[in-house]
């Protein structure tokens, strides 16, 4: 059996823990049984043997398969890692999402997405990178009484991420710990307005509001604050074909929304300025998880 979970952007500016986005960058895990416990991990995070030892999806899958067929099996789990660990995009989502999925599916039990969704809850109680990691596309999502409430907008083909990943990473934990603990009701209803409006303007694909719709009071400027090449980053990206350009999730990565037929010049303009970041251009996901027997 094998499971692939796309990579995520989060927040998209002003959507702070709400708007997210599947990219077409993928982590996959191939599970078989196996007559002892095997991990075999390749691509991003191989170079680190702790992942081995101590891995949050072989935690998460042994619990709940634990859990539903009170059985001791042991399997070979294969990772082919793509997503980049810890700069943004969704990494740990798509372990925790792909971990449960993946201990229903091996335990022969059905799993409807909205309860993937809400068992995800306990290890991740924010819905924006989650949602689309589950449901592909962009999404705009809540949570309600311990149950994950979303709506999904497929994005259409003619437009591209371009994604920016500098060379060393934000803590999340620290970034959060950058906010400020109040914020004043200004800055709080320029970032439900424009929030809004961005939702409004992925639904109604009005891709030429997005720039206007993308600007962020709350979160964005103080987590840039620690990598201050970011800020040029943006203003490139803004000045050469981007429709709007974001932080991230809660970074380092930058996320940015082009035509397809500027992509190519987005890229060239970005790698000529920050030759030592990681730059490239991702097709947008519209199918979130996948489970193939």
């Amino acid at each position: 059996m094998t499971v692939s979970v796309p990579a995520t952007s989060a927040n998209l500016g002003p959507g702070f823990d709400t708007l997210g986005l599947a990219i077409n960058l993928r982590n996959q895990v191939k599970i078989t049984t196996s007559k002892f416990h095997s991990v075999s991990l390749k691509g991003e995070g191989s170079s680190n043997p702790k992942l081995k030892d101590n891995n949050m999806f072989i935690n998460i899958f042994n619990d709940f398969y634990k859990n539903i067929s009170n059985k001791k099996q042991q399997f070979r789990f294969e990772f082919q890692n793509e997503i980049p660990l810890s700069r943004g995009l969704g990494s740990s989502s798509a372990v925790i999402i792909s971990a449960i999925a993946s201990a229903f599916a091996v335990g022969g039990m059905e799993l409807s997405k909205q309860k993937l969704l809400n068992l995800a809850l306990q290890f991740e109680s924010h819905p924006d990178n989650i949602t689309p990691a589950v449901m592909g596309g962009f999404t705009v999502a809540t949570v309600d009484d311990h149950e994950v409430h979303f709506i999904k907008k497929k994005l259409p083909k003619n437009l591209k991420a371009i994604v920016v990943i500098p060379n060393r990473p934000i803590s999340t934990h620290l970034s959060r710990k950058s906010l400020p603990f109040k914020y004043n009701k200004d800055d709080t209803a320029f970032n439900v307005s424009h929030s809004s409006l961005l939702t409004a303007a992925f639904m109604s694909e009005n891709w030429e509001m997005l720039r206007a719709a993308s600007k962020d009071r709350i979160h964005q400027y103080y987590r840039m604050k620690q990598m201050p090449e970011l800020f040029y980053v943006q203003k490139i990206a803004l000045r050469n074909g981007a429709l709007m350009s974001t932080l991230s999730g809660s970074g380092s990565t930058f996320f940015n929304l082009v035509y397809e037929e500027d992509a190519k010049n987005l890229i060239s303009k970005l790698q000529k300025n920050f030759s030592h970041f990681k730059i490239f251009s991702c097709d947008f996901d519209n199918d979130g998880i996948k489970v193939d027997y």
